[in-house]
């Protein structure tokens, strides 16, 4: 079977009922400070939001077989992806045989090098290979998640990540990863303010529970060994992203006079390179590519069998969020953990909060992927329309 057609796409999704349950409060990430790479200049720094580009919405791509049967893949950052989709992808692919994975993959890595294939055409290479992925299981009949291997457990083990922590204790969870809200901008009082923060956060999930931080690309190598000094008696898991992600050398600094803590990083690491990097000079121990940022389900096989080799653990950065990241997680033994990000305010259940079709979610800590064929997404075909008209 060939490829018939490729095309990036929006997805207009039918209005969502309204959430019947009035929130106790506002979400965490309403307000809330998080320390990011511009917290160094005032007027952005307080929230991503102020400086992130504000009319990159989220892209789609629809690739059809010849019978008609379609797949679709989605990324983010708008019309730059789009046109990379569009303008040289799909017209180098069509035509060529819908399950030839690997192939297809390396073709868009080389092709996409005279202008990097890391950054924004790494997203472009994402939305296409997943769509290839949901198109194969549509053909031949079968959740992603069975021609990736076959369910690896019963049921999947999820982290919930987020700022309301008791609202993810009554939800289940039984471990949790806190948005750093400080960094050097701050001084010695971001310091102080950062550790008091997660001493509440430990105080209140007690410890029997694991807890994490995630830093944003927020620090140099000099506040991330002062904080996790500070941290040292909570006993964090990991701490995450603390570092520009270009910076490997950093990485293996930080490695090297932390080596009593966990460390986590890769969801800015585009296409597999970065990771194998890594990987081989052990500059972090839990590797976290976003399935639909890296360069898709065939790039994320190649880190996740790459690290398990090492004997280093992968999980998905935001992989509970989309069912591209739950099918591939449920087919790897060695994911036994899922990152679930909750924004909805507490006391709002996580089925009113907008359930995208076919996304599972989690119970009491656990969930289970659809297992419709492809990525399991109840997806109409008219509510798809051309990204460029």
């Amino acid at each position: 079977m060939k490829i018939k057609s490729i095309r990036a796409v929006r997805l207009n999704l039918p209005p969502a009922p309204p959430s019947t349950t009035v929130p106790r409060r506002p979400s965490w990430a309403a307000e809330a400070e998080v320390a990011n790479p511009m917290s160094r200049y005032p007027h952005v720094k307080r929230n991503r939001s102020l400086w992130l580009p504000r009319t990159w919405e989220a892209v789609c791509c629809k690739v059809e077989a010849e019978d008609g049967t379609w797949g679709l893949g989605m990324t983010g950052h708008g019309r730059a992806v789009a046109a990379v989709i569009d303008d040289h992808l799909a017209p180098q692919l069509v035509g060529q045989p819908c399950l030839a994975h690997e192939k297809l993959a390396d073709m868009m890595f080389r092709m996409t090098k005279p202008y990097g294939s890391t950054g924004l055409a790494s997203y472009a290479i994402s939305a296409v290979d997943l769509a290839l992925w949901d198109l194969k299981g549509k053909l031949l009949d079968k959740p992603v998640y069975e021609l990736l291997g076959g369910p690896a457990r019963d049921k999947q083990l999820c982290y919930c990540t987020g700022n309301d922590v008791d609202w993810y204790l009554e939800l289940g969870f039984k471990a949790f990863k806190l948005a750093c809200p400080y960094g050097p901008a701050d001084g010695l009082e971001g310091l102080r303010k950062n550790e008091e923060f997660v001493a509440r956060a430990r105080e209140e999930i007690g410890d029997d529970k694991e807890l994490m931080l995630d830093c944003w690309m927020a620090f140099d190598v000099e506040y991330t060994v002062r904080l996790a000094e500070r941290l040292r008696p909570y006993r964090l898991k990991w701490i995450e992203e603390c570092l520009l992600s270009e910076d490997l050398d950093a990485h293996v600094e930080c490695r090297q006079r932390l080596p009593w803590q966990g460390l986590a990083t890769g969801e800015h690491w585009y296409t597999a390179t970065p990771f194998m990097a890594a990987i081989q000079r052990r500059a972090v121990d839990f590797l976290q590519p976003d399935i639909n940022w890296c360069g898709g389900a065939t790039v994320c096989q190649k880190i996740v069998h790459a690290a398990e080799g090492a004997g280093l653990t992968t999980i998905l950065h935001g992989g509970g969020n989309t069912p591209y990241g739950q099918h591939f997680t449920f087919a790897q033994p060695s994911m036994t953990w899922l990152e679930v990000f909750v924004s909805a305010p507490p006391g709002v259940p996580l089925s009113e909060g907008g359930r995208f079709p076919g996304l599972a979610l989690p119970q009491d800590g656990y969930l289970v992927p659809v297992a419709a064929p492809g990525f399991g997404m109840d997806i109409k075909a008219e509510w798809l329309s051309p990204f460029f008209i």
